[in-house]
């Protein structure tokens, strides 16, 4: 039955494209310009059509409090070490916006909140970085949601602003020079030069605590590619800068490294660690390094999983690098950091690696590299970045999740060798009441595809609302992290699977590689495939499934949506990429051909065509209920992929509908305060439930675990307890 909802009028005009020959039609191409009037009041009628029928979900506020309920947990990053101070970026339950504190002995002071700074909450912080001694602090705030920042620094004893702003910075690495008086960083060249290419051109300057950015001394990136991404490095000890580029979101990083006493700061000479060599690689020194002494790279040179070589600052080419950690067959290597401090036996490597997305942190002979022992982890999660102190030592921090308990942060001795939560927190919540299976299954080719899925009872007893959500893009890993919405949809009754599928990093850099550019099919046959193993096995059954997905994700679940919309129940799609013959002409756009190729190329342009959602729809077809959400000031991924896509749906569907159009302003595609997180999160499983049948939740009643009792259940619960393999 054809929806009976009253869409917004959208005329479907005669613009259309020539490719190669083949003329494409782009019926909704208005659509893209933000300022045209037709756009403004079409996007009004939209606004109106969502509010209209989300105040038909009766189930609306219970989903709201539910969720609001799961997210208040305490959240933290790993702290950074300087001198006698610890930096933590800190969000307390039930706060919209975490804090920046340094933290001496037991004492605590906030150094920047951005709700103090904007009590609107549209500010964020999105990068900040403490100098060598932890006396300044850079840091970088954005608003109204589009990522591009201020830099300032901050006196850390006084609080006061002592340099900045600087602009035309996007979370730029910081590199302090020792003393605080200089570092090195990445900035955009002056819009002007490049109109309409003003996201790019970035460059790694020199600049001196207070002075103008206007004097900042550029170092590197003169005659490089527009797309290039630049980390910068400064050693401890102020000897050895180094710099990274990839071309736009490619995997392939290029290295250079410099001898800061060999020249002047602003005038550094580099020489060439790896170039063109296609590996994604990423050096590590210590402070005290001379030209003949060991350096370390973590890379998948020749080894697509991942190993760790050593090399010397005097000759750091490839052909110079001798393997220190080998290659795993069986995991992805995905950090390393050595331990070089007084107390320790010998000098150590702390190496994080994945299992099939699986945390596990093995501890080695810094020397010789031979495995030495494992550092135990509460469960079967996800560990994230390893801190260290700058200038060595036994100590390393680090955060933990997995989908049933909330972050926590663990400090690791390596004297000891023993783990223990950091600060001791009142403890995180996990949920007893849901269990995780970790299932295979094959592939439309017969590749063996993992997936998580989560329910109350960790087998299928009978067919329930489900759904299923994947990324499968640049090479970035499922793995396994605390979801408010999966406990909150399993808690009402649901099943929740998250599908590994290819172009992600679960398997390392050939998984990655099989799902981009002409490969990209594949991905989407993974989810398919995930789908159809979800129903076979009674987890759910055909309209009992729904799929949603960000991003890269929602191109997933928007070439779901297209490619088999039989199979679906409902769809939401939430800052996707749906436009894929257009999607260079906006945003980040053109930093993602290494992913997905260029409509330039004739292969390129013919895949893209093949699977692009917004060319896939066809008239006359039943579409499922379908929820875009958008934000308007989003710079990576342009809204105009959703509000195209909408009307193109509420054109051609002859399905049930409804298709709706959520449109969020101020806010943007990362970081928002957790209020508007947790709103968006309401609306999107209101509508999955409301269509997929399952029933209210109920509000979930806090699962705080003392710091005691989740030492207890990690010391007493097996790693696998909660996983079912199968």
């Amino acid at each position: 039955m054809r929806s009976t909802v009253r869409y917004p009028d959208a005329p479907r005009l005669d613009a259309a494209d020539e490719f190669h020959g083949e003329v494409v039609a782009d019926p909704y191409r208005w659509l893209e310009n933000p300022a045209d009037p037709r756009t403004r009041a079409w996007t009004a009628a939209q606004e109106e059509l969502f509010a209209c029928e989300r105040a038909r979900w009766a189930d609306l506020p219970a989903w709201h409090a539910t969720l609001a309920e799961l997210s208040r947990v305490p959240l933290s990053s790993p702290p950074r070490p300087r001198g006698d101070r610890m930096f933590v970026n800190r969000r307390e339950p039930g706060a919209d916006h975490p804090v920046l504190v340094v933290r001496t002995g037991e004492t605590e002071r906030v150094l920047v909140s951005p709700l103090a700074l904007d009590p609107g909450g549209g500010t964020v912080l999105e990068a900040w970085h403490p100098s060598l001694e932890g006396g300044l602090l850079a840091y970088q705030l954005s608003s109204g949601g589009t990522e591009d920042s201020l830099l300032r620094v901050l006196d850390v004893a006084t609080g006061a602003v002592v340099d900045g702003p600087v602009d035309r910075v996007r979370r730029t690495p910081v590199a302090w020079l020792p003393g605080g008086g200089a570092f090195y960083y990445v900035r955009r060249l002056p819009p002007e030069l490049n109109p309409g290419e003003e996201r790019y051109h970035r460059r790694v300057y020199l600049h001196r605590v207070g002075t103008g950015p206007g004097e900042d001394a550029l170092v590197f990136g003169e005659g490089q590619d527009k797309t290039r991404f630049y980390t910068v490095a400064v050693t401890p000890d102020g000897r050895w800068l180094s710099v990274s580029a990839t071309t736009g979101t490619g995997p392939a990083t290029d290295l250079w490294l410099a001898d800061l006493s060999d020249g002047a700061l602003d005038r550094p000479r580099f020489r060439p660690v790896q170039q063109g060599t296609g590996a994604r690689s990423a050096l590590r020194m210590a402070p005290g390094t001379a030209p003949g002494d060991p350096l370390w790279l973590r890379t998948d040179h020749d080894a697509p999983r991942g190993r760790v070589v050593v090399a010397t600052p005097a000759d750091p080419s490839p052909a110079r690098w001798r393997t220190l950690i080998p290659e795993r067959p069986d995991a992805v290597l995905e950090d390393f950091v050595p331990l070089t401090g007084d107390g320790l036996p010998r000098p150590l490597a702390l190496v994080s690696w994945t299992r099939h997305a699986v945390s596990e942190i093995t501890v080695h002979d810094l020397a010789d590299g031979r495995e030495l022992a494992t550092v135990p982890l509460p469960g079967s999660g996800t560990v994230g970045a390893i801190s260290t102190r700058p200038g060595g030592g036994h100590e390393a921090w680090f955060g933990y999740s997995d989908h049933t308990t909330s972050p926590v942060n663990l400090r690791y001795d390596a004297r000891a060798g023993a783990v223990e939560p950091w600060p001791r927190p009142a403890g995180p919540r996990w949920s007893a009441r849901v269990r995780t299976s970790h299932v295979t299954f094959p592939s439309k080719d017969g590749t063996p595809v993992r997936m998580f899925v989560l329910s109350s009872r960790g087998v299928p007893d009978r067919p329930r609302p489900a759904i299923v959500t994947g990324y499968g893009g640049f090479g970035v890993s499922m793995s396994p992290g605390y979801m408010p919405q999966a406990l909150a949809w399993i808690e009402a009754g649901g099943v929740y699977a998250v599908a590994c599928v290819r172009g992600g990093g679960e398997e390392g850099e050939t998984w990655h590689h099989a799902g981009t550019g002409p490969r990209k099919q594949n991905v989407f046959d993974d989810l398919d495939a995930a789908t159809d193993h979800l129903i076979e096995r009674g987890w759910t059954a055909p309209g009992m499934i729904g799929v949603t997905g960000e991003s890269n994700g929602g191109l997933l679940a928007g070439a779901a949506l297209t490619q088999h919309p039989e199979k679906y129940g409902a769809v939401v799609c939430v800052a996707p990429l749906l436009d894929m013959l257009g999607y260079e002409r906006h945003g980040m756009g053109p930093s993602w051909r290494p992913e997905y190729g260029s409509v330039a190329d004739p292969e390129d342009f013919a895949v893209l065509r093949a699977y692009s959602p917004y060319h896939r729809v066809r008239e006359g077809v039943r579409y499922p209920p379908v929820l875009f959400a958008a934000a308007e000031g989003d710079t990576r991924v342009d809204p105009s992929h959703s509000r195209k896509m909408c009307a193109l749906l509420q054109h051609a569907s002859t399905g049930p509908g409804p298709v709706l159009l959520r449109v969020e302003r101020d806010v943007g595609h990362g970081a928002r305060a957790a209020s508007r997180t947790t709103a968006l999160l309401a609306d999107a499983f209101a509508f999955l439930a409301r269509h997929l049948g399952l029933a209210t939740p109920a509000v979930a009643a806090p699962a705080a675990a003392t710091a005691a009792g989740s030492t207890a259940r990690a010391a007493t619960v097996p790693a696998s307890a909660g996983t079912t393999p199968a």
